[in-house]
């Protein structure tokens, strides 16, 4: 969906409203007003995030299965109906095309993407389709999930649907509870949270419910800082065709014990000889003004060598200062290892590995 169905209502609660950072075309609660509470709803409460513009993607076919495990970085064909997973397109040089959670129904696999991904990724799949019984279909239109995070986020979830939730629920598993809604367990921001899904025509009631239930509504400003505190890559901003699934800490999203895939021979190859130039990893800012995204890292010495480049800034409350996401090269990802920032030939302060 391209747009929220509850985006016009967020923006008449006085909510603050402006473009996601992974999707600029798409606009998205920033926050309802109060950063604080609703960082502190998903630390110790139950956090609400609008995420009803994702994108979806639905095959079809006898041959799905297998189809899909033949090009797809994780394991396909081991998911029963009711199990799922993160998983990669990779090119062929091993470097990532899409990133998203793919869901195994009865009769189709469903897989979950960011905002205004629908049509690169029908024409990303449909490349590899040559004479499968295999149907590729664009269905945002009718995916409008809302996801939850937070230590009380299953006890508000299963008041709001009617459902007793189990505690151990694996992860991408999903069940379907009363009223056609449909419930997934999985890492929000990097933190084990829910995604819930009732359709565009019920999303409203069930947003409500959740809120009536003790949710927090919270948005991407919080989101944010849950990500950049915990290392969670987002697909669009620090990710993208130009960086490896390992350097970015997707392990979770690819499988070295599959076999053949797009980008496989590549990923094997890295596992095995490793050669990974540069890594994902938290730093420290000595100061809470915002560094801008392709800031660089440099080292803190005379030479003013270029060793990283930042891809998401949030202010932390775990660090009461600023936090960054940034590549950094090797021989230098130590914790401690410290930088300057650098951007257009202007200092920005220093930062230091987490």
């Amino acid at each position: 969906m391209d747009r929220s169905p509850l985006l016009d209502s967020h923006a008449l609660s006085g909510a603050r409203i402006g473009a996601r950072p992974e999707a600029p075309d798409h606009d998205a609660v920033l926050t309802f007003g109060d950063v604080p509470a609703e960082y502190r709803a998903a630390r110790t409460g139950a956090a609400l995030f609008d995420v009803s513009d994702r994108s979806r993607v639905t095959v079809k076919g006898s041959e799905r299965a297998s189809f899909l495990h033949r090009i797809l970085a994780n394991d396909v064909l081991g998911l029963e109906p009711g199990s799922g997973n993160r998983n990669l397109l990779l090119t062929p040089k091993g470097k990532v095309t899409l990133l998203g959670d793919l869901s195994s129904l009865e009769e189709e696999f469903e897989f979950s993407l960011p905002p205004g991904w629908e049509a690169r990724a029908l024409s990303a799949i449909d490349m590899f389709l040559f004479s499968e019984d295999v149907q590729l279909e664009g269905s945002g239109d009718e995916h409008a999930p809302l996801e939850l995070v937070g230590p009380q986020s299953r006890a508000v979830l299963s008041k709001a649907v009617s459902l007793a939730l189990p505690e151990d629920l694996p992860d991408h598993a999903s069940i379907a509870a009363p009223d056609g809604v449909r419930v997934e367990r999985l890492a929000v921001a990097g933190i084990p949270g829910w995604r819930v899904d009732a359709g565009p025509s019920a999303i409203g009631a069930l947003y409500a419910r959740l809120v009536e239930a003790g949710a927090v509504p919270a948005g991407v400003v919080v989101r944010d800082i849950l990500r950049v505190e915990t290392g969670s890559a987002l697909f669009g901003v620090d990710v993208d065709e130009n960086v490896y699934p390992a350097e970015a800490g997707l392990d979770d999203a690819f499988s070295l014990e599959k076999g053949c895939y797009v980008g496989q021979e590549v990923v094997a190859k890295i596992d095995t000889y490793g050669g990974l130039n540069k890594r994902l990893l938290r730093l420290a800012v000595d100061h809470d003004d915002p560094i801008p995204r392709g800031t660089r890292l440099l080292s803190d010495d005379g030479e003013r060598r270029e060793l990283g480049l930042v891809t998401s800034w949030a202010y932390s409350f775990e660090l009461d200062n600023g936090a960054l996401l940034a590549y950094v090269k090797r021989r230098h990802q130590e914790p401690g290892t410290a930088f300057v920032l650098s951007l257009e030939g202007r200092e920005l302060g220093r930062a230091s590995v987490r």
